[in-house]
Order: structure tokens, then C-alpha cells, then sequence
């Protein structure tokens, strides 16, 4: 389950990472209460959200391009300083009491553009560090530490938001910056396994898209996790929801309810990286899981029945992002990974400028539980759909047993395999 922390490398940044991933989910709690706060409004949370990953939509292709051209380190290096100035200046604003809500708007937009080049950095720079032989472990082992993050930095948000502001959790998370920079600093480069830029060329960007329109495992996968991050992925904007205008709560209710999710969202990473591979079925039964728990969640009567519930969605959601990263990565060619992996995020994150404020909207005039049980079902129709594609071209057929419904070869499928 540990393997790829054998590594020196992975270590320094896995350490890092789970320090900045803290602060990050700090000012991720931060940032939306303040806006609820600010403007009593689910549609200004789906706002920040939507500026936030607005850059990863428009340009998220071309800081692909810039991953593959530029050494890795050195751009982390950075994206990661850039990323730790703005949580000090929002800091400022607010500990000063000055912040007004076009503050976070354009704070979240300038964070969104650094992400446009670190995303994808990122993503390389693992296979970089630990070899394609633990590429899969590590990829699991990032999102155990990103949730394990979201297990701390929410409950840590919630009681400093509580005893003494918002502008503490975002002074927090900026410093918490030093950690990976750190990490990157002390690295062994010998001990890399660096890939091979690409010196700059016309077309570039168009050979990243062709790529993967060539190929259905790498084409439905970025289809399915584009849905699904649009429509289902919109949880800031339902708890908030959920927790003033359902359960009349307050900031601690908004940290226990993303610290809910994210236990569950840690145990799917950890299985994630005890089983070593990653598998097309297994990344659709997690989107078809996800999507119902979601919807059936969204009428769950109960406070407390609401929240055990936001762990089993925590967890097959984590599965979706987990499969679906490591798929794309291992079908990918070292040399068009960068643009591949900076379309997968576009089409994950870049979605939600588009799907944030219609949920918002959805929320605000329908209330939290249609507008939560409305991104379930879409992202179900998209799980069904893309079931069905992938089943075609692989030649399959549906079968039901007593084992459950699954896809088996088609006759004509079986044909083929006995004559080869």
C-alpha cells in the first residue's frame, strides 16, 4: 500500500504536499463561509467556485503544453511560491478588515491561473520521482494524502473560523507553502527519472487533442470524470446549503460534514493503492455508486443519516478520481502526458465555471436537496451512457446473474479470441 514512499524523493514531496494540502483545505472552508457571510447567497459560492477553475477551462491545454516544454522542479518551485503569495494577500485583506467579495473573486481567479501550469506539473513530476513501476501506487498514495488533508484542514478551519476568523486559516495556508517548496529544494535530482521535453513547435496543442481522440481508453475516461466534475462534484455549494438553510448550523457543521466526506474519500484512496491497477469497469460502477448515493443522499431525512451517508460518497468518488487519473496515465505516452493530463484536469476542474453556477442557481431557487439530487442524476446519466459506449467498443454484452450485472464478452467476441 506504501510502496512508492520508499522513495527519498516521493517522501520529501508526499511531506510537503500533506503540509500545503492542510492549509489548502483550510482556505477552501475559509473562502466559502466567507463568501456565505459575506452575501447570504449559494450562487456567490457557485461564483468563487466557478473563477476559481475558469482559467483551468480556457487555458488549461496550453499550461499542458508548458508542462511537457519546461524541467518540472524548477516550475513547481514556481506555481508553488506564486500559490503561497496568494494566501498571504488574502490574509492581509481580510485580517485587516477591508475584504469585500470581489477580494475572493479575484483571489480565486489568480489562484485558478497558477493552477493552469502547477496541475499538470504535478502530475509528471510523480512518474518523475518514482518510475512507472510505482506510478499507480503513487498516483493513490496523492490522493490519500490530499484527503487525509481534507480530514484536518476542515476541522481546523472550522475552529479557527469560530475562535477567531477566517483570516487565520488563510494566513495559515500561505505559509503552509514552505512546505513543499522546501521539499522540492532538498531533492536528489540524480535520483529522478525526468522525462524528455519537448522542444517548442507549432501544433503542439492540436497533436495533445488528436492523441487522445484516437484512443477510447484514454477518450471516455476524461468524457465520464468531465461530467462528473461538472454536475457532482459541487459539494461546497450543497453543504453550505444544507447547513444554513436544512440543519441551521454554523461553521463547525460545514467542517464535520467535508470532514465526513473526506474519511470516506481517504479509505477509497487507500484501497485505491493496495490493489495496483486500474480498471475501465471498475472507474464506471464507481461513477454509477457515486451518482445514486448522491442523489439518494440529497433526501435523506435526518441530520445525522445526511451525514454517515457523506462517507460511502466520499469514498466511491475518490475511487472515480483515483481510476480514472491512473488509467489516463498509464495509457499515455511519457512524452504527450503533459498535455493529456492537463486535458483530464480541463475537462475534471474546468467544468466547474460552467456547472457551478447553474447548481447554484438550481440551489437557491429548487433548495439544497433537488439541487443535490439533480447533479446525481446526471452525473448516473453520463456513468450509464459511457457504460454502454465502452461496452460497444470492447464488444461486450450485458449480463445479469446472481453475481450481479456485469459485462461479459459478446458472442462474436468470443468468436475472435478462439480463432487468434
Amino acid at each position: 500500500m506504501f510502496s512508492s514512499l520508499r522513495i527519498r524523493n516521493y517522501r520529501l514531496f508526499a511531506t510537503g504536499q500533506a503540509v500545503s494540502n492542510t492549509g489548502t483545505w483550510m482556505q477552501r472552508i475559509a473562502q466559502d463561509w466567507l463568501v456565505l457571510s459575506l452575501t447570504g447567497s449559494a450562487s456567490a459560492v457557485g461564483i468563487t467556485i466557478a473563477l476559481q477553475f475558469l482559467p483551468m477551462m480556457l487555458l488549461g491545454l496550453y499550461g499542458g503544453v508548458l508542462a511537457d516544454r519546461l524541467p518540472k522542479r524548477p516550475l513547481l518551485l514556481a506555481t508553488q511560491t506564486l500559490m503561497g503569495l496568494t494566501g498571504v494577500a488574502l490574509a492581509a485583506l481580510t485580517l485587516a478588515g477591508h475584504v469585500q467579495v470581489w477580494h475572493v473573486y479575484l483571489a480565486a481567479f489568480l489562484l485558478g491561473l497558477v493552477t493552469v501550469v502547477d496541475n499538470p506539473a504535478r502530475q509528471i513530476f510523480v512518474s518523475e520521482m518514482v518510475g512507472k513501476e510505482q506510478l499507480a501506487n503513487a498516483v493513490s498514495l496523492n490522493s490519500a494524502n490530499f484527503q487525509s488533508a481534507r480530514l484536518v484542514g476542515p476541522a481546523i478551519a472550522g475552529v479557527l473560523i469560530t475562535a477567531v476568523g477566517v483570516g487565520w486559516a488563510f494566513l495559515l495556508n500561505g505559509l503552509s507553502f514552505a512546505a513543499p517548496i522546501a521539499g522540492l529544494l532538498l531533492m536528489r535530482t540524480r535520483e529522478l527519472h525526468p522525462v524528455e521535453t519537448q522542444p517548442r513547435a507549432k501544433g503542439q496543442l492540436r497533436e495533445g487533442l488528436r492523441y487522445v481522440a484516437g484512443r477510447p481508453e484514454l477518450i471516455w475516461p476524461i468524457v465520464l470524470v468531465g461530467f462528473i466534475g461538472t454536475f457532482g462534484f459541487n459539494f461546497p455549494i450543497w453543504l453550505s446549503a444544507f447547513v444554513s438553510d436544512v440543519f441551521h448550523g454554523d461553521a463547525g457543521t460545514y467542517g464535520l460534514f467535508n470532514t465526513l466526506i473526506a474519511a470516506g474519500s481517504l479509505a477509497g484512496a487507500l484501497l485505491a493503492a493496495r490493489r495496483g491497477h486500474s480498471r475501465l469497469r471498475l472507474l464506471v460502477a464507481a461513477a454509477a455508486l457515486f451518482s445514486v448515493l448522491e442523489a439518494v443522499t440529497a433526501f435523506a431525512p435526518g441530520f445525522w443519516l445526511f451525514a454517515a451517508l457523506l462517507v460511502p460518497i466520499g469514498m466511491f468518488g475518490l475511487t472515480v478520481n483515483v481510476t480514472a487519473n491512473a488509467s489516463v496515465q498509464m495509457a499515455t505516452d511519457p512524452e504527450m502526458r503533459g498535455r493529456v493530463m492537463a486535458l483530464y484536469m480541463m475537462v475534471f476542474t474546468g467544468g466547474t465555471p460552467i456547472g457551478a453556477p447553474v447548481v447554484g442557481w438550481v440551489t437557491d431557487t429548487y433548495g439544497a436537496r433537488i439541487g443535490m439530487a439533480a447533479g446525481g442524476l446526471v452525473s448516473l446519466a453520463a456513468a450509464v451512457t459511457i457504460a454502454l459506449i465502452l461496452s460497444r467498443v470492447g464488444n461486450l454484452r450485458l449480463s445479469v446473474s446472481r453475481r450481479g450485472v456485469t459485462f461479459v464478452p459478446s458472442p462474436r467476441q468470443r468468436e475472435l479470441v478462439t480463432a487468434a
